[in-house]
């Protein structure tokens, strides 16, 4: 099993040197990915720059935006933007992409909450990787929409599905789910992965890549920080809300964060994709001090 590394870019208090220290430190590290999701109405790091910058400044690898909200927006600008980002990382990047959530970011881009459907997402994923294939899909254009991508016919892509039905689905566009998990729940993601690797193969598909994520906190502190990231981050929820989702979260030392990963990885996870709630770049080598030793 793989071990993936998210920036804390839902941690306040980000500037340019705690980015790029980050990045830096996960790519001289044991993991296999650097990672990043999605928010509009969230002081955030805007994505598409974040992980433009890691890419600049990293080797090795994997530049994985998990996940962007699709149908949120234009699919052919979102595809000239992954396609320019595999360039710029020397075709280093993966693609996760779900229908999203959280209304208020449809409504922040002035995206219509009739797109938020599996539907509209896989006829997205169908004219990006069209774009990647160099089809001109664009009437009168004299060109394509360019660059293409390094990898030839674009990244791969994971489903950011998290529920039976939408993973089912998955199996006709996607090479993989990236799903997560708040406690994170070895039944719920082994039952998410027994779904994929059953829809994988009705579709007479290769066995799709597995990958779930988790929040963690590690030290002292780890249990307040934990709860003070998660009232911040779930506060769209409602304050008695958010506070019963971060009583599901238990990887609040460095056992229970070891004990996680090799249950997880008992369970057939091809990647686990680890979610920190402090800015602090330090955290990247404890995590790679845990489990350097056994990815």
């Amino acid at each position: 099993m793989e071990i993936g590394m998210n920036l804390p870019v839902m941690v306040p208090g980000l500037d340019r040197d705690t980015i790029l220290a980050w990045c830096r430190r996960i790519d001289a590290g044991p993991f296999a990915t650097l990672a990043a999701g999605e928010r509009i109405t969230f002081p955030n790091p805007e994505v598409m720059v974040t992980l433009s910058a890691a890419a600049a400044v990293t080797q090795r690898v994997r530049i994985a935006p998990t996940v962007i909200v699709l149908p949120m927006h234009a699919q052919l600008l979102i595809a000239k933007q992954i396609a320019t980002l595999d360039v710029l990382s020397g075709g280093r990047v993966v693609l996760g992409v779900g229908v999203g959530a959280r209304d208020e970011d449809f409504r922040a881009v002035d995206a219509s909450l009739e797109r938020k459907r599996l539907g509209v997402l896989e006829r997205q994923v169908d004219r990006m990787r069209r774009a990647w294939a160099g089809d001109n899909l664009v009437e009168g254009a004299t060109r394509p929409v360019e660059p293409a991508p390094l990898q030839p016919g674009g990244p791969k892509l994971w489903a950011g599905s998290l529920f039976p039905q939408s993973i089912r689905r998955a199996a006709r566009w996607a090479d993989g789910i990236c799903g997560f998990s708040f406690a994170p729940d070895i039944d719920e993601v082994g039952a998410a992965f027994a779904t994929a690797r059953d829809a994988w193969a009705a579709a007479g598909k290769a066995a799709p890549r597995l990958v779930t994520s988790f929040f963690y906190a590690l030290g002292d502190d780890a249990r307040a920080q934990l709860d003070a990231f998660l009232a911040r981050y779930l506060g769209f929820f409602g304050e008695e809300a958010a506070a019963q989702i971060a009583q599901l979260v238990q990887t609040s030392s460095a056992a229970a964060l070891v004990d996680t990963c090799r249950r997880l990885a008992d369970i057939g996870s091809d990647e686990v994709i680890l979610v920190p709630t402090t800015k602090d770049p330090d955290e990247v080598d404890r995590v790679a001090d845990l489990l350097g030793g056994w990815i």
